[in-house]
Formats: structure tokens, sequence, C-alpha cells
């Protein structure tokens, strides 16, 4: 009769009450008391729980019945079973009591290991996985030391000889990406060559609006012609379909009107577009240049081309006739021939090309004139407007030759501009002297009417107007420049440029008692003190050479020598006008003598050690507002009096000059002054036209111009 049932779990007392043989160690074999040839083993852990395991091999280890912790169980088991299937222990090793606390099993788990066990031979097998080439680029270059250099060498030697024989070849061209051959095609991938034809039409917004309000107007006819026939057959269901339909086509139609105002604004954006507008002014050059084509020519000197007319049949013999007869009569005048200037034995004379002149600058007077020193197309003019006293805004337009109908830049002062003049080291500043005294720089690379600099917030700006300012250069050829000027207020000043303008005087301009000599019994009058100290500034120029000497004009007629730094300021003193000096001018070749002009009608020619006029030129009664030497010349010079324009050749008279020319019929010349690079001379007058005349049948400057100068001079009793 077998014994009591073993508890649950306890592997060891199922063992013992089916009559087997009690084993020392945790691995035992057991035979079946039903007298079975079924074998089981069984094995232990460390915290006495055991599985049982048949012939077979499958796990026959009786569950318990009840678990109150399925987790830990399970962990319990998985320690167990790693813990018996250790190789190599002793079966004969006592057995430990099933009764030990669950803190000895643990101790005896983490024990440390037997001597058999570290003398235990463990085999340890490394190998090397498989290489995974992700990306694999064959070299195209060969070091000179291996095996195949040879080879490659000789290889790109053929491949240099191949392609050098293909270069004559009308198919070969040589890229970078030139190959010997090109991969061939095969015929299912060729095909016939593709005909292309260019197609447009010109649609403009209106096009586009009429086109919509046309289709719309259709669409609704159409409804209208459909709607009464309908009418009848409509149901109550089919009249709220309607209905319902009818809300998304108003939706429908307000998509036009909102694509018309979008357009509208496109369109308004487009036209005020910053590319738009340098397009149309590169249209805007290419017609001018187109119309004036010939007068360009004309002054850049180079032929004329003159387009054939084509002519009919019936109309050329009748021309054949006419020219038949016009040769019979005028055998002896051969026809002037465009192209040539007029004949060698004439005198000087003056043709106008064309005139810098717009609605803008209609009724302002022409006040000054200046060249780019860079751009030799480019001119700076000044206006100004007087209409009873009264001082208006003035203009600084800046005019290229590309387009003489309207100025490349222009800037609207407050006051009139009375001097202009461009910068060497900054070609793109533009100075501007006004009649309020203020002097203000441009940038005339900005499309902004707005100053780069004023000096309106300086402390020692002038009084009075600046009627002339210049770029002087610090030395010969250096391109560090100081910017001059001459007021009314009888200063001249300097200016440096900063974050602002400011100046400091250079001079002060006083007033000089008269040189009348007192007559013999003559009682001598008590001293009138003059209501000013300071006499009113009008014009200066700098020596060619030294750019420390300067003559200034003033309004009593004086022309002062003056030195920018000496302890004297002033050299010496020229009398002989008896009006206002409007300009004086050194000689660029004969650097000793200068000229003057002023409203006394005369043209003083002086000599820098001489104090008395060498030569006095005076042809008409009538102001002389300005005067210029030739740059090519040491003799010749221009000089305008109100109405007329005259050229004067010491080499031809001193007495009179070698053309007098009315230039301006509708006002009066203020200005002048000789192109750069051509044979022309610009001429701008009171009514706001820049007219641009050249020179014909001129003298050519000689080699000995200051020699024969000097021979000119020295019989009026000069030098």
């Amino acid at each position: 009769m077998p014994g009591p049932r073993p508890p649950p779990g306890d592997s060891r007392a199922a063992a013992a009450g089916a009559g087997a043989t009690k084993a020392p160690n945790s691995r035992r074999t057991s035979t079946a008391s039903q007298g079975k040839g079924t074998r089981s083993r069984a094995l232990l852990g460390k915290q006495g729980a055991g599985q049982l395991f048949d012939d077979e091999g499958k796990n026959v280890t009786p569950h318990p019945l009840f678990q109150p912790d399925p987790k830990a169980a399970v962990t319990r088991t998985h320690r167990s079973s790693i813990s018996t299937t250790k190789p190599g222990l002793d079966e004969t090793e006592p057995h430990q009591d099933p009764t030990l606390s669950l803190s000895a099993e643990q101790e005896e788990g983490e024990a440390a290991l037997t001597e058999a066990e570290l003398e235990q031979r463990v085999d340890i097998f490394l190998s090397e996985t498989d290489t995974l080439w992700m990306l694999d680029l064959p070299t195209a270059l060969v070091s000179t030391e291996a095996e195949e250099a040879g080879r490659v060498l000789e290889r790109n030697k053929i491949y240099a000889e191949i392609c050098n024989a293909k270069i004559g070849s009308e198919y070969f061209e040589e890229k970078m990406v030139q190959t010997i051959s090109g991969a061939a095609k095969t015929k299912e991938v060729q095909c016939e060559t593709i005909t292309m034809a260019e197609k447009g039409m010109m649609v403009t917004f209106w096009d586009l609006d009429n086109s919509l309000e046309a289709s719309e107007t259709e669409a609704a006819q159409t409804e209208e012609a459909r709607a009464p026939a309908g009418k009848s057959s409509k149901s109550p269901s089919a009249e709220e379909h309607s209905q319902a339909v009818a809300v998304p086509s108003a939706r429908e139609s307000a998509d036009p009107a909102r694509s018309h105002e979008e357009k509208e604004c496109s369109s308004e954006e487009i036209l005020t577009s910053a590319n738009l507008q340098q397009d149309l002014v590169v249209m805007e050059r290419i017609l001018m240049e187109n119309i004036f084509q010939p007068k360009l020519a004309l002054y850049r000197q180079i032929p004329v081309l003159i387009e054939p007319v084509v002519v009919s049949e019936t109309e050329e013999e009748a021309d054949e006739d006419e020219e038949e007869k016009e040769e019979e009569k005028q055998e002896e005048t051969p026809l002037p021939d465009p192209n040539q200037s007029p004949a060698e034995g004439a005198g000087p004379s003056l043709e106008q090309l064309w005139s810098y002149r717009c609605d803008l600058t209609s009724g302002h007077s022409v006040s000054s004139m200046a060249w780019n020193k860079v751009n030799p197309d480019l001119v700076a003019v000044g206006y100004r407007e007087f209409v009873s006293q009264d001082q208006k805004k003035g203009l600084a337009c800046c005019w290229s030759l590309k387009n003489p109908m309207w100025p490349e830049r222009i800037f609207r002062c407050e006051h009139g501009v009375t001097a202009v003049d461009f910068s060497l080291a900054s070609p793109n500043l533009l100075a501007v002297g006004m009649a309020n005294g203020c002097v203000a720089i441009y940038d005339v690379r900005s499309r902004r009417d707005a100053a780069l600099l004023d000096s309106s917030a300086s402390l020692d700006k002038h009084k009075g107007p600046v009627w002339q300012l210049r770029w002087v250069e610090q030395d010969r050829g250096d391109k560090n420049e100081r910017l001059m000027c001459i007021s009314g207020d009888g200063r001249m000043t300097q200016w440096f440029i900063q974050q602002r303008l400011d100046c400091f005087d250079v001079m002060k301009i006083k007033r000089t008692e008269s040189g009348k000599k007192k007559l013999a019994g003559e009682r001598e009058r008590k001293s009138e003190g003059p209501i000013s100290q300071e006499a009113a500034g009008m014009c200066f120029d700098f020596h060619p050479e030294d750019t420390d000497i300067f003559l200034a004009g003033t309004e009593e007629g004086h022309i002062h020598c003056c030195s920018c730094s000496g302890k004297e300021q002033i050299l010496g003193t020229y009398r002989g006008h008896k009006g206002p000096v409007y300009k004086v001018a050194w000689n660029p070749s004969s650097t000793d003598t200068f000229l003057s002009c002023s409203a006394d009608w005369s043209i003083l020619l002086w000599h820098r050690d001489s104090h008395t006029p060498l030569l006095t030129f005076t042809s008409v009664t009538a102001f002389v507002h300005d005067i210029k030497w030739a740059p090519q010349s040491a003799f010749i010079f221009a000089a305008v009096n109100e109405r007329r324009v005259e050229i004067w050749d010491l080499s031809v008279s001193i007495f009179q000059p070698v053309l007098s020319c009315a230039a301006s019929p509708e006002g009066n010349l203020n200005s002048l002054l000789f192109a750069r690079n051509a044979e022309c001379l610009l001429l701008g007058d009171s009514c706001g036209q820049v007219g641009m005349w050249q020179l014909h049948n001129l003298a050519v400057p000689s080699t000995e111009q200051v020699g024969s100068l000097c021979d000119i001079v020295a019989p009026a009793g000069a030098v």
C-alpha cells in the first residue's frame, strides 16, 4: 500500500514514495512502483524544486496546485534549471536538507567554483564575420611603382593620339565630357527629326477682360433661353434644387471679379517695378541713339552711315531726268558730302548737333556745367530761376550722350543751383552750391533725390551765394582732394567730408582802398567807412602746376593772387576791371598767363609778374559771363557775352575774334564748356537749354605754343 502523498512541488519526496533509492546528488534515476519500464530524470535546483524528464526528454514534472506569485515561480524554476545543469558535479556529494532557509540556499548558489571546475578545460573559438561592402569605387590613379603602370601610361598615350587626330574633324568637339566613341543607339530607340515652330500672339488685359465678359454674357443668354422651355415641367423639388445650385453659381461669378482686381494690382506692380523702369530706360536710349546717330557719329568723329533709299523703276526714271537737268545747270558747283567737314580754306564755323532740353528745365537759367572726370559722356548742369528777384527751387541734372532728350539723374534743390563739379577720387560724387549758401553732395549712382551730405546744419556755412566750387587735388597727380568754395559773403572755404559737411576759412577777402592819386591842391576828404569790410567773392581758379596758388576774383573788380600755405595769403592784386569779375582762368600750357572777364564788357590777358593787363579784348558792348581756354591750344579761348559766342585765336588776330556767332536766339548765354574728347563746345543759356556745337576748321596746336604766345604778347609791350 503506498504511503502518504508528498507535498506538491517536492520532487525528492515523490521519488522516495515510489520506492526508488535515495541518491546523494541532485540528479537521480527512479523506477515507477507499478512495474513499468519508464525511466525519468530529476533535476533539483538550489531552492529544492526539481524537474522530471522521461527518456524522450519530455518534462513530466507535476505542477503545484497553488501558486501565489506566478512570476516568482517562473523565475525560481528558471534559476533551478540553470543551476542543476552545471556539468562536472560529483553525484556522491551529500544532499542538502530541503528545510534550509532561503538565505542559505542563495549563499550556496553564490559560492565559489570548485577546484574541479577551475581545472576543467574550456575551449573558446573566435571566428571573423563576413565583410559587408557598402560602396566599392575602383581608383582612377595608379602608382608609378605598380606593375600595371607601364600599361596605363601606354593606354593614355594612345588616347591622347586619338584625341589629337580627331581635332580637325567636324564631328569632334573638345569638352570635359568628351569620350572617344559614344554609346551606339539601337534602331528601336531612334526616331525622326522633330519639327518645331514658334507661334505667338499679343494679348492685353483689355482682351482678357472682353473675352471674360463675352463668355459670361453667352452663358447668361443660354440659361435664359432654356428657362421658359423647362418651366412647366419643373416640380417643387426641382425649383428648390435650382435655388440651391444658384448659390455656388454666384460664388463662381465673384471669382472673375476677384481675378480682375488681382490682375489690376499685378499690372500696377509691374508698371512701378524697378526692373521695368530700367528696361524702359535702356529702350529709350536705343531709340535716342537711332534718332541721333548721324549727330553722335559727328561728335565721336566716325563715319556717318547713310541708309539706301529704295525707289521703284518709274520713280528712278523720273529722278534720273531731273538729276540730268540739275547737273547741266550746276556742273561747276559740286555737291557737298555730308561726311566731310566744311572746306579747308573756309574759316572756323559752328554747327549745332543737338541740345539738352526738356519740359523740366524750361524756364530755368543754366548757371554752371561740369564734365565727369571718368565718364566723358556724362555732364552735370546746374539750373536756377529768378523771377522778381525771388529765388525759387533749383535743379542739378546729369545728362548723357545716350539720351539728349531727358536727364539720367534729377536732383531737386530747395534753392537755385549756382555751381556744380564732379570729384576725381570718387567720380560718383557731385558737389552742388546753392544761392542760399548751402553746399550739398549727391551720389549719382543712387536714384534718390535726397542729398548724401548737406551743410545746412553747419555753423560755418556761407551767408551768401556759393558762386563757384571745385574739387582740387592736394598735389599734382594725387587723388586726395579738397572741396573749395567761394561765396558772396567774402569767404574762401575748404570743406572736409565726415559724418557731416563742415568747413574752415582759407581766407577772407577784404575790401581795398581805391588806387586813385590825389590831385595837387586837393584837400583830403574825410574817410568814409564801408558798410562791409568783406568784399564778395565771385570766382577762383587754382594754378595748373602749383595747387597752393590760386586766383580770386571779387565783386569790386579786383583779382587777388593768393596762397594756401604761406603766411601772407594775398601775394598780389591785379586791378584792371571796372565791374565784377565773373571768371578767371589760367592758361593750361603757358602757366604764367591767365584770362579774366567782367561785367565791364572786356576780357583781359594777364601775366603773373605784371600787375597791369597785357591785352584787352572788347568786341561788343555786353557782359562777358564766362571764358574758357581750349584744352589743346595755348592761344585759343572762347567767351560768351549774352547772345553771342566768340572764338579768339591769338595767333591769327588780337583785335577781332575769328568767330562770332549768335548761338542762342531765345535767351542770353550764361556759361560755356569745351568737350573733353571732341572738338565741340557746350553752351548754356537763360532758357534752360544746353546746346552741343561742333567746331570746324580750328587751327591745329603746334609744338611751340608757349614760344609763339610770348612772341605774340611781346610786341604789345607785355613781357
